[in-house]
């Protein structure tokens, strides 16, 4: 028995024969793109929320191809009333009632200058929430500056709510895995290994059992905050599936809508690989590996794959097994400290 407690191993992606992280190609394309660094043009911004933001560009075609990478939409703050040491490159500000305000207090020739020099950033757009009047000069000088000047009628506080998630998911690090993608009671598990060696087949079994599938063969996956990683399929692809010997099925019209998901937390992954019998595999629990995808470390499980072995049934109980963890309950640790203390009480 391992005395030393649980031991955790991370393993580099050469552990996953064929199911690396792929090479980047396009943003939007789902072949394998490492998404890292994305950016939104302000034309896809308007596009996309000019409805539920009730957006007016006032310099109408002005701007338009300036991009953002930034998330954060912020108000400017000191930076209006001159402080600029600490104003982010590469950000989008909303004019708010207060900004407007104060900006009606000064003469148009300082107004003008305030926002010269705030504008003198790399400020992709400017909101300006609850439909309020904006001074032709300022729209002179985000002119000048090619910089959009989007109206919105929605109140400062719905806009913020509205327009930063959307940035979020759109500007949130993305990548590509080789893998199958389900949800085992209610726990993501994404099955990763060579190609051949079950994944789908897995999957399939899973549905048919009640369980819900995600995704096949292309899994693209989002971090979304610190510790959150989320799977979907390419919009293309959908719910289909490929059966080596069968083709492909569509698993939403075979087993109904209530055995799809759109998309699921990615909590575990499962590999998949043929058993080795010169390699040392996991006996009591307590060594646990992780694996990096995009900077999150996700609990891995290495599964050796040998005739008689009902792979459908182990990856429920590593399901369950997952939920039993997070409850706060180690049954590999556990079993381990109470076998240490019978040991001791023995030898004393």
């Amino acid at each position: 028995m391992h005395r030393g407690g649980i031991t955790r191993r991370h393993l580099s992606p050469s552990a996953f024969p064929g199911s690396d992280l792929r090479p980047p190609t396009d943003r939007h394309d789902g072949r394998g793109a490492d998404l890292t660094g994305r950016t939104i043009s302000i034309k896809e911004i308007v596009e996309i929320k000019r409805d539920t933001l009730e957006l007016t560009q006032l310099n109408e075609g002005v701007g338009l191809g300036n991009t953002a990478a930034d998330p954060d939409v912020t108000s400017p703050g000191l930076a209006l009333a001159g402080y600029t040491a600490r104003v982010p490159e590469g950000r989008m500000w909303i004019f708010g009632e207060t900004e407007m305000t104060y900006l009606a207090t000064l003469d148009e020739t300082e107004g003008e200058q305030r926002l010269d020099e705030l504008f003198s950033f790399d400020v992709p757009a400017v909101f300006v929430s609850k439909g309020q009047d904006v001074p032709e000069y300022f729209i002179r000088v985000a002119t000048r500056h090619g910089i959009p000047v989007l109206r919105s009628r929605r109140s400062t506080k719905t806009l913020y709510q509205r327009i930063k998630p959307f940035l979020e998911i759109s500007l949130a690090p993305t990548t590509t895995l080789h893998g199958s993608l389900a949800s085992v009671y209610g726990v993501g598990l994404l099955f990763m290994g060579d190609s051949g060696i079950g994944k789908s087949e897995c999957v399939l079994d899973l549905v048919e059992r009640g369980h819900r599938f995600v995704a096949d063969d292309l899994v693209i996956v989002t971090r979304q905050g610190n510790d959150v990683l989320i799977g979907r399929g390419h919009e293309l692809q959908g719910h289909h599936m490929e059966i080596r010997g069968i083709g492909i099925i569509d698993v939403s019209a075979l087993f109904g809508v209530r055995a799809v998901r759109q998309q699921k937390r990615i909590e575990v992954i499962v590999n998949l690989e043929l058993w080795d019998q010169d390699r040392p595999y996991s006996r009591t629990g307590l060594e646990e590996e992780t694996r990096d995808v995009l900077g999150i470390d996700v609990p891995t499980l290495t599964v050796p794959l040998n005739p008689g072995k009902n792979i459908t049934v182990i990856s429920e109980v590593v399901a369950m097994n997952h939920l039993l963890k997070y409850s706060g309950t180690h049954s590999a640790a556990a079993f381990d400290k109470k076998l240490r203390q019978y040991l001791e009480q023995d030898y004393e």
